[in-house]
């Protein structure tokens, strides 16, 4: 093993990436919960992926920067391409309605939050995670009520 096995740069990526991991299961929950098609595993692995990307593309050639045409915000945008192109698979039409879409977005936001903490935004990960359990909790109990009542008045 190299001696510098568990440097102080290896500790952090370590720190990012769980806890991309943990904010993601955090929200895979409460779509495991809802049985949606994405759920724990999923949500956990895309911001796992995200916070992987996003460290490798920040620190692979961190060297380099100034010295060539590299931008590791181009790894970064395909990450967004790549996870638009998962969430845009689970969106279908179903009669009249569409589906998926919350959870396309939340995939979607998920990997943005993997980012986040790839890139080693700690509190602003943290405090994304929890803006989206609110929309997601808080917020569907607020539509089911605007819904029922929409309902009750077009009958």
């Amino acid at each position: 093993m190299p001696e510098n096995f568990l440097d102080a740069q290896t500790l952090q990526i370590i720190y990012r990436l769980t806890l991309a991991v943990v904010l993601g299961m955090l929200i895979g929950f409460e779509r495991e919960y809802r049985a949606k098609p994405a759920g724990l595993r999923t949500y956990m692995l895309v911001a796992l992926g995200a916070a992987l990307f996003t460290v490798m593309s920040a620190n692979s050639l961190l060297p380099e920067l100034g010295r060539s045409s590299f931008d590791p915000s181009r790894i970064a945008s395909q990450v967004v391409v790549g996870i638009g192109f998962i969430g845009g698979g689970l969106i279908f039409l179903k009669g009249d309605r569409m589906e998926g879409l919350t959870t396309a977005a939340g995939l979607w936001v998920t990997a943005a939050i993997g980012m986040t903490a790839g890139f080693g935004f700690y509190i602003v990960a943290v405090y994304s995670t929890l803006l989206v359990l609110f929309v997601l909790w808080v917020l569907r109990a607020f539509e089911s009520r605007l819904h029922e009542s929409i309902e009750k008045r077009d009958d």
